[in-house]
């Protein structure tokens, strides 16, 4: 990713007032409902054979044994715990400053739960909450990790997928025999199809320096490759109904503004969960100010600045309306050895999990019915 740059200009994007007006917050009891991480679900050690953390705190180089490992990691789980879930890659190549001629592989996994019905319509019919997080870590310094930069956020991502897992079964009712009941309760908040969608991208880290080309390749395939003409959907780029970037997360006191007008409701709903959570206790941690300060800014008191080039970028110029989980100022360790597991805040990672897990459990309107 890049420095925030306040003389970067911000692509303006329609305002979601279709989102907002229909938003229902998810009761008390389905918060507290919350299973909270598991102690191994963070543990460090590379002995935790159950950690969703640990297998990621390795060097995880694009086309390296490192990131063949890490990938491993991810469908292992998957196949494992959520076998729901549909799994699907986005493979490239591509040239660096730092490999010369020699084609270097990215690989895009994409990791989908859609109500079951859709499927069955075919491609393209349920809007999907797009959850991000990068995967490869920097080739510089040698033996760099990135445990903010991003093993921590692709570990918070596998978590909120396990953890929703147990209320979208409910939510969308008991399979038999691959025969499923379509009906009104299985629609979302807004009498729509929504599922839910996680990007684990590849190729974030410069190999050299950061350019706005970087995480270009995902979102280029999917606005090039459209959907069958009785889809919902023009192509898999228009499913996103909002794209969720988490990124440098796990040192202690993050500081994460809103960085867009346009997507600035949805700030302030996880800002209302991250308020909800601290009353109730469910969360641990006790920062000088929440993690999301700018609940309370009215959509008017925007005014023109920058923002972070990261993996969104690409996305946003598509036409996706993005909500990006990085903190201003970036953690004291970034892109240095000490971004490790070590030097991770753990309370802090265990918070963004389950501030996460409640905001796309109230997304998914889960608590329709609830009280």
């Amino acid at each position: 990713m890049r420095l925030l740059s306040t003389t970067t200009p911000v692509v303006v994007l329609l305002p979601l007032l279709s989102l907002t007006t229909a938003y229902t917050p998810l009761p008390d009891s389905l918060f507290s409902s919350i299973t909270p991480p598991l102690p191994t679900d963070f543990d460090i050690l590379p002995s935790q054979p159950l950690s969703l953390l640990s297998p990621l705190l390795i060097p995880r180089v694009p086309g390296t044994p490192g990131q063949i490992r890490a990938q491993e990691h991810f469908i292992k789980f998957f196949t494992k715990n959520l076998p729901e879930w549909e799994i699907s890659w986005q493979n490239s190549t591509g040239t660096t400053p730092v490999t010369g001629d020699k084609q270097v592989p990215f690989q895009n996994i994409i990791l989908r739960r859609e109500p079951p019905w859709t499927k069955k319509r075919g491609p393209g019919q349920a809007s999907l909450l797009t959850l991000v997080a990068h995967y490869d870590s920097k080739i510089e310094p040698k033996g760099f990790i990135g445990a903010t930069d991003s093993a921590g956020p692709c570990a918070v991502l596998m978590y909120t997928a396990r953890e929703i897992e147990k209320e979208l079964v409910k939510m969308w009712g008991a399979q038999d025999g691959g025969k499923v009941e379509e009906g009104e309760e299985g629609k979302g908040k807004r009498g729509e199809d929504v599922g839910v969608q996680i990007l684990l991208l590849d190729g974030e880290e410069a190999f050299d320096r950061w350019t706005d080309t970087d995480s270009l390749s995902l979102a280029q395939h999917w606005e090039a490759n459209p959907y069958p003409a009785m889809s919902k959907f023009k192509n898999p780029m228009r499913q996103i109904s909002l794209f969720v970037l988490l990124d440098l997360l796990g040192s202690a006191s993050p500081r994460v503004p809103s960085y867009f007008q346009s997507t600035h409701w949805a700030y302030q709903r996880m800002a209302s969960i991250e308020g909800r959570m601290r009353q109730m206790g469910i969360l641990k941690t006790s920062p000088k100010e929440p993690f999301l300060p700018d609940g309370g800014k009215n959509s008017t008191q925007f005014e023109s600045q920058g923002f972070v080039g990261d993996d969104h970028v690409p996305f946003m110029a598509r036409g996706a309306p993005v909500l990006h989980l990085i903190p201003t100022p970036f953690p004291r360790v970034w892109h240095t050895m000490e971004d490790d597991g070590e030097h991770l805040d753990i309370e802090t990672l265990r918070d963004w999990a389950m501030l996460v897990t409640g905001f796309v459990l109230e997304w998914m309107d889960v608590g329709k019915g609830k009280s």
